[in-house]
């Protein structure tokens, strides 16, 4: 019964400018809860659906610009590195202007670049504008993870990223299914196109959002010296490292799964988004069971929990992609648990960073978002340079990727 009450505060407080316990103001009055969560949540998709709408389209990219595959899935990883760096340009503007303005620039920015990505006439000048592309992208999500911080306290803060995440999920589920559709009426350029609209329609959302940065919270240090006292904190650190290499894990997979299931298991363009998908379905319910069981047993336990599963399976992934175990499906089920932890491991590893410096939120949020983004980028490139036509590197990636996670997190947050 208390788990129930503390669940049905989060939506209390949502409603209408409750005091949160350690003294966060709570939403203002007369802000809608659910729609606050809805607009939060679309504005963290701009990365998803960056990366996944165009993952059916690589091969076809290849072959329509006559170049490499391997330089094709650079392109994913200079977006990820741009999306990544770039956060630690927008938190700190974030901290100084408040969350709103930074947002608006970095969709502005998004749209342009995917009108550029769209027109691209070879590789280099697709890589060059998903760059441009990626530092867009990435200030949307930073700030609306700094705006939960100012409004929720630590577990809550936990429980409402978790529903924030589940209605993101729905981009890496959908984006695919999508991208693939869009592949076969309009060639991968008509997916820039859809973007180009996404990043109109969430410019639109954000004008409803609330500021949420006080005048309090304004910070004279500099941004050199709060990036400074943020890494020389532990618990920062294995807050953000360790939910930083689980992350990685799950972009090796993002960056293997289409040469590996299109090109190695045969899989069809049309019909990648749909076993892709599949897998995300298991971040959403966990994503969906965090946000109530974070509340009654606090974001620690539940992220140990993740990391240790995910442990787990990473140690089992290379075994099945050396044996063949199971073929495609025995390969699909180990990964969708995977995918699974990312709800109790990606939530609850974001919260538990930005409680530690809450006063610097968007700085924190920025940082912990760019060493996530980097070292995914970096996971990425790995799959891409490793490829030789199996499933193995892929697996090899992600195991060593989620066993580290769980390393760093005993070392540093123990």
């Amino acid at each position: 019964m208390r788990g129930r009450e503390q669940v049905d505060a989060i939506s209390l407080a949502g409603a209408g400018g409750q005091m949160e316990q350690d003294g966060s103001p709570g939403l203002p009055p007369g802000t809608s809860f659910r729609l606050f969560v809805m607009i939060l949540g679309l504005l963290c998709m701009f990365g998803p659906l960056s990366i996944d709408m165009y993952l059916p389209g690589l091969p076809q990219i290849a072959r329509d610009l006559g170049t490499d595959p391997a330089l094709v899935q650079l392109t994913l990883s200079a977006f990820l590195g741009s999306l990544g760096i770039s956060q630690l340009i927008w938190g700190p503007l974030g901290d100084r202007y408040g969350r709103r303005l930074p947002a608006a620039a970095g969709i502005i920015m998004f749209v342009i670049a995917s009108i550029g990505c769209a027109l691209s006439t070879n590789i280099w000048s697709l890589m060059a504008w998903r760059v441009v592309q990626g530092a867009g992208a990435c200030a949307p999500p930073v700030l609306a993870r700094a705006m939960i911080r100012d409004l929720f306290e630590r577990n809550r803060a936990a429980s409402v990223m978790s529903l924030m995440m589940l209605v993101t999920a729905a981009a890496p589920m959908v984006a695919p299914i999508l991208g693939g559709q869009v592949l076969v009426y309009l060639g991968w350029r008509g997916v820039f196109w859809i973007l180009c609209g996404f990043g109109v329609l969430s410019l639109l959302g954000l004008l409803y959002l609330p500021e949420t940065r006080s005048p309090g919270q304004h910070q004279n240090a500099g941004m050199l010296r709060n990036y400074l006292t943020l890494l020389s904190n532990r618990r920062y650190l294995g807050y953000s490292l360790s939910g930083g290499f689980v992350f990685a894990g799950m972009f090796a997979y993002i960056s293997g799964t289409p040469f590996v299931y299109i090109e190695y298991f045969k899989v069809s363009p049309e019909h990648f988004g749909f076993y892709f998908g599949a897998n995300v379905i298991a971040m959403m319910a966990m994503s969906a069971v965090n946000s109530r069981l974070v509340m009654r047993h606090g974001l620690d336990r539940l992220m140990k929990l993740g990391l240790y599963v995910t442990a787990a399976i990473g140690l089992v992934l290379p075994l099945i992609a050396l044996t063949g175990f199971g073929g495609l499906f025995g390969l699909m089920v180990p990964l969708f648990f995977y995918l699974g932890c990312m709800g109790l491991v990606g939530a609850n590893g974001m919260a538990g960073s930005l409680s530690v410096f809450p006063h610097l939120a968007g700085s924190a949020s920025a940082l912990s978002g760019a060493l996530q983004l980097c070292t995914g980028a970096a996971a990425g490139a790995l799959v891409g340079l490793l490829s030789d036509g199996t499933p193995l590197p892929m697996c090899l990636v992600l195991g060593g990727c989620a066993i580290t996670g769980v390393i760093l997190h005993r070392v540093l947050v123990k």
